[in-house]
C-alpha cells in the first residue's frame, strides 16, 4: 500500500512529466498529453485543471478540430500568471531579476554591496527582491518562487555554504539568515532555494533553452572569481559536498600568484577581475582560459560550453582567444571540441539562472539538485499583457 508521501511524490512527477511535454512542445491538448505521456486521461484532466488553476498552464482562446471526435484545447505554459524572482549574491553588487516561466527578463535591478556582513548582505537582496514582486504585482502577476546564486559551494544535503572566500564566508547557514532577512523586508514565508552562482547559471542556459544542449552543458562563469556550474544527465553535478566546478580554486601555475583561497597560481588569479586589472593581464588571460576550457572538456566531454560573466562582458575578446586555445588542442589531438559560445543573459546570467533554478525544482522533482523545499501555494492573480523588461540601478 503506498504512503501518502509516495502519492505525493508521483503527483509531483506526473505533474512536472505533464509541465516538460508542454515546454517542449506548446500547445498539445490534453489528449495527446495522456498519449506522449503514457498517463491515463483522467489523471491527465485532473493534473491539467490543478495546473490551470494555479497558473502554471493556460488554455488557448479557441478549440482546434481534431478528426471526427470532440474539438480540442491547447494548453501551453502560462506565461502571463505566474513568475519567478533570481537572485545573484555577487561578491561587489546584488543582482535581482523577475524572469518570466518562459525565460523572458521582466525586470531586473542591482545595488552596490556596503560591506560582506551577511547580515547587510541578505538585506540588500530582500529590498531588491521586495521591489521585484512589487512589479510583479502592476502586470498581475503571482510570485512562484526565488532563487538565490552565491559566489561559493553549497552543500545541497544541509544548505550550508562551505567555502565563499571572495567574501569571506566559509561554513555558514545561509538559509535561515536569509529568510529572515527577507520576511523583515515584507516577503514572509516565501520559499528560497539556494545554489552556487556557476550552477544556477549553467541550469539558466539549459531549462531556457530546452532540448538544444539537451544531456550536458557546462556554464564558465567569469566574475571575481571564476567558477563552473555542470549540467550531467539533466540536472547538476554538485559533488558530494558541494565542490564540483570550484575551477576558479584548481592550480595552473604551481607557486604562482597568491589566490584568495590561500593556494597560489590558482585560475582566479589569472582571469578573475581582480587579476585582470595587472598590465598586460587581459592579453595572458584568453590563453589561459583556453586551457581551463580543454580541461573542462576531456574532464566532462560536454555538447556544450557556456562562458559568461561580468569579466566576459568587460573584455570580449577573452572568448575569442579562449576558443582558438581550444581549437588548437583539438586539432593537436585529432578531435572536434565542444561547441563554445557566449552566454544568453549576458551580465544577468547568475540572477537568471537563480530564477531558473525555482522551475527546474519544478520540472525535475527526482534529481538530487531539485530537492528543495518548493514554494507555498498563492491564490491565482489576474492576468494582464507582459509589457517590456525594466532595468533600474539603487
Amino acid at each position: 500500500m503506498k504512503t501518502t508521501g509516495d502519492q505525493r511524490l508521483v503527483k509531483r512527477i506526473n505533474r512536472s512529466v505533464l509541465l516538460r511535454l508542454l515546454r517542449a512542445r506548446p500547445g498539445l491538448s490534453r489528449a495527446r498529453l495522456a498519449s506522449e505521456s503514457g498517463l491515463t486521461k483522467s489523471t491527465v484532466s485532473m493534473l491539467a485543471r490543478e495546473l490551470l488553476d494555479e497558473g502554471w498552464v493556460a488554455e488557448a482562446s479557441s478549440t482546434v478540430a481534431s478528426g471526427l471526435g470532440r474539438p480540442s484545447t491547447p494548453l501551453y505554459i502560462n506565461a502571463r500568471a505566474r513568475a519567478l524572482i533570481g537572485v545573484e549574491m555577487a561578491v561587489e553588487c546584488v543582482r535581482v531579476v523577475g524572469v518570466s516561466l518562459l525565460g523572458e527578463v521582466l525586470h531586473a535591478t542591482e545595488a552596490a554591496l556596503p560591506n560582506h556582513q551577511p547580515e547587510a548582505v541578505f538585506a540588500t537582496a530582500a529590498a531588491l527582491a521586495l521591489d521585484v514582486r512589487a512589479a510583479f504585482g502592476a502586470r498581475g502577476l503571482q510570485l512562484a518562487g526565488i532563487g538565490v546564486g552565491l559566489p561559493g559551494a553549497i552543500d545541497a544535503e544541509t544548505g550550508v555554504l562551505r567555502f565563499a572566500p571572495n567574501l569571506g564566508w566559509r561554513n555558514l547557514e545561509v538559509q535561515p539568515l536569509m529568510s529572515a532577512a527577507f520576511a523583515a523586508a515584507g516577503l514572509p514565508g516565501v520559499a528560497l532555494q539556494v545554489q552556487n552562482e556557476a550552477d544556477v547559471a549553467a541550469l539558466g542556459e539549459y531549462e531556457f533553452s530546452p532540448g538544444e544542449d539537451a544531456g550536458s552543458l557546462i556554464f564558465v562563469h567569469c566574475d571575481v572569481g571564476v567558477g563552473a556550474g555542470v549540467v550531467l544527465n539533466d540536472g547538476l553535478f554538485t559533488g558530494a559536498h558541494g565542490m564540483a566546478g570550484e575551477i576558479g580554486h584548481m592550480v595552473l601555475e604551481p607557486g604562482g600568484a597568491l589566490c584568495s583561497c590561500g593556494r597560489r597560481g590558482c585560475v582566479e588569479t589569472f582571469i578573475g577581475s581582480r587579476a585582470l586589472a595587472s598590465p598586460g593581464a587581459v592579453e595572458a588571460a584568453g590563453p589561459r582560459l583556453g586551457v581551463v576550457l580543454q580541461n573542462l572538456w576531456m574532464a566532462f566531454d560536454p555538447r556544450c560550453i557556456v562562458v559568461g560573466g561580468p569579466v566576459c562582458e568587460s573584455h570580449p575578446g577573452l572568448l575569442t582567444s579562449a576558443r582558438a586555445t581550444l581549437a588548437d588542442y583539438g586539432r593537436g589531438a585529432g578531435l572536434a571540441p565542444p561547441e563554445v559560445r557566449g552566454a544568453r543573459y549576458g551580465v544577468l546570467s547568475a540572477a537568471v539562472g537563480a530564477a531558473a533554478l525555482v522551475l527546474h525544482q519544478q520540472l525535475r522533482p527526482l534529481h538530487p539538485s531539485a530537492a528543495l523545499r518548493p514554494a507555498p501555494p498563492s491564490p491565482p492573480a489576474h492576468t494582464t499583457p507582459a509589457r517590456g523588461p525594466h532595468v533600474s540601478r539603487h
